[in-house]
C-alpha cells in the first residue's frame, strides 16, 4: 500500500512540474489582444489557463492528500519500530561477572624494562632554543 501510495505521489509531482511549465505567463496574453488567433487555440477561445489552473490545484491537492497519507504511515511504522526494540532491549540479559572468562596471567605480554630504556638513548635529542 505504501509503495503505491508513494508511486502515485511521484506521478503527481511530476505533473504538477510539467503543467507548471507548460502555463504561459500573465504577459502573454497580450498578444491575444492585438489579434493573435485565440479562436484556433486546443482548448478553445477562453483560452487554456482555466484548464491549466483549474488541473494544477487537482493535482496539489492530490498531492497534500499522498503526503499526508506517506506521512501517517510513517508515523505508524516509526511507533511500531520504537515499540519492538523496547520489548527487545528488556529481555537481553547482561551475564554475570561469575560467567566470564577469568584473565590468566600467562595471556598478558611482558616488557623487558631494561630492553626499552637502551632503545630510548638511540633518540636523538631536540636542539635548545
Amino acid at each position: 500500500m505504501e509503495n503505491i501510495i508513494f508511486i502515485v505521489h511521484l506521478l503527481v509531482a511530476l505533473a504538477i512540474i510539467g503543467l507548471i511549465l507548460m502555463q504561459q505567463g500573465k504577459g502573454a496574453e497580450m498578444g491575444a489582444s492585438f489579434g493573435a488567433g485565440a479562436s484556433q487555440t486546443l482548448f478553445g477561445s477562453g483560452g487554456s489557463g482555466n484548464f491549466f489552473s483549474r488541473m494544477t490545484a487537482l493535482l496539489v491537492a492530490v498531492f497534500f492528500i499522498t503526503s499526508f497519507a506517506l506521512a501517517i504511515i510513517a508515523k505508524k511504522q516509526a511507533d511500531i519500530t520504537e515499540d519492538v526494540s523496547f520489548s527487545i532491549s528488556e529481555e537481553v540479559e547482561l551475564p554475570s561477572l561469575e560467567e566470564t572468562a577469568p584473565i590468566d596471567a600467562s595471556d598478558v605480554p611482558s616488557v623487558d624494562i631494561e630492553a626499552e630504556a637502551d632503545s630510548s638513548e638511540d633518540v636523538p635529542e631536540l636542539p635548545a632554543e
